[in-house]
């Protein structure tokens, strides 16, 4: 039986590509450090685990180097809604979440949790402070209609409300957990550190 897989969201780490919102706060060189430290921490810690497998969607599409060493497949197009579903269709009969590849608080205890509320739902969100998630996985992924989070308000204070209406039957994790859009949460980021 194949094991249950973690879908990493990432951008190309190229120099003025990612996270444009941080970028203008610390700088594009900073953004660009941070960005491939969290993305290879938060690989490494997931393939250390070993209870799941692991895939990086990528955007844009055509880029295919420079990532660290797991399965890379495209993201496609479409808004963000659309990219995910494609992705969690894509993994077929296992248990499968998103997550985001800027969040550099993740552990694998908060994946595990993630696929244990699979158990008592068929979907699950992991919240974030902001409004949105910084997870979500599907029980049985290949069964969802392409369309279900169409209409979705991305990046605001809707987010998760309008995707848990959209899914149903929803478990939502204990853990909020941030992702690091601007210079406030770069350095609140910093002093947890």
């Amino acid at each position: 039986m194949a094991k249950p897989l973690v879908v990493i969201f990432a951008r190309a780490p190229r120099y003025g590509a990612v996270k444009t919102r941080l970028a203008r706060d610390i700088g594009a060189s900073e953004t660009l450090r941070f960005y491939r430290k969290v993305l290879g921490d938060l690989v490494r810690r997931l393939r250390r685990d070993g209870r799941f497998g692991i895939e990086l969607a990528v955007t844009p599409d055509r880029v295919r180097d420079g990532w660290p060493p797991v399965r890379v497949i495209a993201q496609g197009p479409g808004d963000l809604g659309r990219r995910m579903v494609r992705a969690l269709r894509g993994a077929g009969v296992r248990p499968t979440v998103v997550i985001g590849s800027d969040i550099p608080d993740i552990t694998t205890a908060h994946v595990a949790s993630a696929f244990a509320a699979l158990g008592r739902a068929p979907f699950v969100l992991g919240p974030a402070r902001d409004g949105g998630y910084w997870l979500i996985g599907a029980r049985h992924p290949q069964q969802m209609r392409a369309s279900v989070l169409d209409g979705v308000r991305w990046s605001g204070a809707h987010t998760m409300r309008d995707t848990a209406d959209r899914l149903g039957d929803v478990a939502v994790l204990d853990t909020v957990l941030d992702d690091i859009d601007d210079g406030a949460a770069y350095r609140r980021y910093l002093s947890r550190r």
